[in-house]
């Protein structure tokens, strides 16, 4: 038996665990290159994901260590001038895994605390230089060019926050469980799990995008009132995604959401917060945004107001949205009844919206437009594209319809179609 926090899993099903990253996940094609990024509390998944791709037929498995200790001390104690720094051979390494081919699978496990001695200014700082660089390989994965996905494994500080009035025992039991039910992966097929829930999907954005609703109206008793209007021909992905080659991925596991881009300039009403927002390893909690014609006029967090402003004034493109997405309140995830303090986790467990920028893959024929059209069309651009959650258990979602007539496509949290 594998020790430490794989104690709590049988070597059988964490095999399934990473062989639904490889051959659904990324969906891993003979003779690619896989890069697995890790940090090394994760080793020990890392290495056995890797043995998986090389059996799928993998070219070349390399895995992208970190460290979040190291990254804390760096953090904390490099010279200012090079926290605004990014490193150029950094940037040239993800050009030439792009230029190779290569898919992405990235391992979290989230630890709220091994950053909160750190300054969120600087933390903010270095990533916005990040994203500067790496402008052209996130373009690539919001627009599903690459395929990469993105999986959980758990930690003692997670787990313990996640069930603060269990053992630490039994709270790595206990959360493993819920993040293997949620992605579903608990099952004796997962892989097969999930083209049955890949199905769903693909139904509901049928009628989505044959619908062409001009706007979204989100109510619900804690005071969301927002309304989301909506590009011409836009479209909704969810589940499955194809990339440039037409190959099928699942970005997220899990994922149970259904999204779009919402018109930059249509955006108008006040959105508020239900689970916490996880950014740059602090915590933003009680908040509230306020939109008019799209831009974010006001907002307030009860807790990690600093964070909330810096993420917002990013750059313009941060004071706007670029995603809104319908997550149902009876799926697997969501009827955890957790909170998972994670957002790979929390946003999949009611509907959320994506401060930052938009996915071109949003708008039909996106591939033969240019920047310039996309912008036209809607859709914002920013470096920044963070989740926030706001869904209910009495989250009521209209369609509104050229002319005025309106579809009710929740109720109560949960889809009526």
């Amino acid at each position: 038996m594998i020790k430490g926090i794989y104690e709590f899993i049988s070597e059988a099903q964490l095999k399934k665990y990473a062989e639904l990253a490889v051959r659904a996940g990324v969906n891993l094609q003979k003779n690619q290159l896989l890069i697995i990024h890790s940090d090394i509390q994760n080793a020990t998944f890392a290495r056995l994901i890797q043995t998986v791709a090389y059996e799928a037929g993998a070219s070349n498995v390399f895995i992208d260590w970190t460290d979040e200790q190291s990254t804390k001390e760096f953090y904390i104690n490099a010279a200012d001038s090079v926290i605004d720094h990014f490193p150029d051979w950094q940037a040239t390494r993800f050009k030439e895994w792009g230029e190779a081919g290569a898919a992405y699978i990235h391992i979290i496990s989230e630890n709220l605390d091994v950053f909160k001695e750190v300054s969120t200014e600087r933390i903010n700082r270095f990533q916005k230089a990040s994203r500067i660089k790496l402008r052209d390989y996130y373009a690539k994965i919001r627009s599903h060019e690459v395929r990469w996905s993105l999986l959980a494994v758990p930690n003692v500080v997670w787990a313990t926050k996640v069930f603060p009035d269990l053992s630490k025992e039994e709270a790595l039991r206990s959360l493993w469980k819920l993040i293997l039910k949620g992605s579903r992966a608990d099952g004796k097929h997962p892989i097969k799990d999930w083209e049955s829930h890949n199905k769903a999907f693909e139904s509901r954005k049928k009628i989505l995008n044959e619908s062409q609703f001009e706007a979204l109206h989100f109510t619900s008793s804690r005071g969301t009132d927002l309304l989301v209007g909506l590009p011409k021909n836009h479209l909704y992905i969810g589940g499955g995604v194809i990339d440039k080659n037409g190959i099928s991925f699942f970005p997220n596991i899990p994922t149970e959401e259904i999204f779009t881009a919402p018109h930059k300039n249509k955006v108008n009403g006040k959105l508020v917060g239900t689970k916490p927002l996880i950014y740059g390893g602090s915590v933003i909690d009680e908040f509230y945004l306020i939109f008019k014609d799209g831009r974010i006029t006001d907002y307030y967090a009860s807790k990690g107001q600093d964070v909330l402003q810096n993420l917002i004034e990013t750059d313009e493109g941060s004071h706007y949205l670029g995603e809104i997405a319908l997550v149902p309140n009876n799926s697997p995830l969501a009827q955890t009844d957790t909170l998972f303090y994670n957002t790979l986790f929390d946003e999949n467990t009611s509907c959320h919206t994506g401060i930052g920028n938009a996915s071109p893959s949003n708008i039909q024929n996106s591939i033969d437009q240019s920047g310039e059209e996309l912008k036209t069309a809607g859709l914002n651009t920013s470096l920044l594209s963070v989740n926030v959650t706001f869904g209910t258990e009495d989250m009521k979602v209209v369609g509104i319809k050229e002319g005025g007539t309106e579809v009710q496509l929740m109720k109560d949290g949960d889809f009526q179609f």
